[in-house]
């Protein structure tokens, strides 16, 4: 075996071993959930490597360094004050979605024209657009921490899996059968659901997808087959958001029946039920350590509960009109929010405070994200136009 590893992002999820075993290549991660600033990294690493084997001896200082580096981001105390960067106009028709690589040096747009496309957010250049829908391209990701995969979710009820270099497709899957297709070069065709797909999202190994409907299930997929591994039965509403924890074992989802479920990612079963919003929750998330999750409403109103307890610890308060996204920085002290009032906010997780207003759009904001790093954020417009803000 032959073993290269890099850094998953330099806050406190964990780190990726990608190593060549019988000349594939494959990855394997190891969370730092419990890594704090007092931790003795030393004693943490010699323990993982006692249990891990890819840890040799020759590369445990390597190990070391990643996670003090990990352990230094986690120290720093300062929130960043963002100012616009860049804007551009990405769609001719109304925009639906967007979202960033790991590092933030890419991100991607659905559309109502049909596409996906690909584009360098330093230069606004347009890199790939990603043809073959028959409807809205909806829902959108990339499976990071890799990034070389591109999810796309449309309202002709499938999802798809592109190449981010070269932005073709290979395989087509249907239901449970494995019926190979070529002729439209699409490296997955999910079907299954019965209804427009409206949301989806990678697991962190990139293994599996999970796709939301307007049918009211969740599916889980596997990557690699395209088979349906479970649906998720139990919202009495559309699906508006779906996610999966950091390490694979959860998966929250947000309904239009006003509430947040949790559920097992292994079996499929229904675990609890979050319902403390007067309207639809419009969406949903875990920060990066799978302890907290947010939800954003209808009702003009984010929240933060204990993932464990299943308590509201946070009520970020503040907009004038609904919040049609939500999400965690990289550390988790800080929640960015997107609103119908044209502003996205960024609030203290811990307390539920208001930062910092960002500004400038002249339409509803409907998505919104932070880099890796969580030194850069992108918001998207109704008013057809992304904001990059540093």
């Amino acid at each position: 075996r032959s073993l290269i590893m890099t850094c998953l992002s330099l806050v406190f999820e964990g780190i990726i071993l990608e190593y060549v075993e019988g000349g594939e290549s494959k990855t394997r991660s190891i969370d730092l959930l419990d890594l704090r600033p007092d931790t003795d990294v030393t004693a943490l690493v010699e323990e993982i490597q006692k249990r891990e084997p890819l840890i040799t001896a020759s590369c445990l200082e390597h190990v070391i360094h990643l996670v003090q580096r990990l352990q230094e981001k986690l120290g720093e105390k300062q929130i960043h004050k963002f100012s616009l960067f860049k804007v551009l106009r990405t769609h001719i028709l109304p925009l639906t979605n967007v979202a960033f690589n790991k590092s933030g040096s890419r991100f991607i747009t659905g559309s109502y024209d049909r596409t996906c496309k690909l584009w360098d957010t330093a230069s606004g250049e347009e890199l790939r657009s990603l043809e073959g829908h028959r409807n809205v391209v909806y829902a959108i990701a990339f499976n990071n921490p890799y990034g070389d995969k591109i999810a796309t979710g449309s309202f002709d009820k499938t999802c798809k899996l592109w190449s981010t270099e070269t932005g073709k497709c290979f395989y087509t899957f249907r239901g449970h059968s494995a019926e190979i297709v070529s002729s439209d070069g699409c490296f997955l065709f999910l079907y299954g659901h019965s209804a427009e797909i409206i949301t989806l999202s990678f697991n962190t190994t990139g293994d599996r997808i999970i796709t939301g409907s307007f049918d009211h299930t969740v599916a889980v997929w596997d990557v690699g087959t395209g088979r349906l591994l479970h649906t998720l039965i139990g919202h009495r509403g559309e699906i508006s958001s779906a996610q999966f924890n950091w390490d694979c074992s959860l998966i929250v989802t947000g309904s239009m029946d006003k509430t947040c479920m949790l559920w097992d990612a292994v079996t499929g079963t229904h675990i609890g039920t979050l319902a403390a919003h007067s309207k639809e929750v419009l969406d949903v998330c875990f920060d990066y350590a799978g302890q907290r999750i947010a939800t954003a409403s209808a009702d003009g109103s984010a929240r933060v509960y204990n993932a464990g307890t299943k308590q509201c610890i946070a009520k970020l308060e503040g907009h004038e009109d609904e919040i049609s996204k939500v999400c965690f920085n990289p550390k988790g002290n800080c929640i960015l929010t997107a609103s119908s009032d044209r502003t996205a906010r960024l609030w203290d997780a811990a307390t539920g405070h208001c930062l910092q207003v960002l500004e400038g759009h002249a339409d509803e904001i409907f998505s919104c994200a932070f880099n890796y790093k969580g030194d850069t954020i992108i918001t998207g417009s109704k008013d057809n136009s992304c904001r990059i803000w540093h």
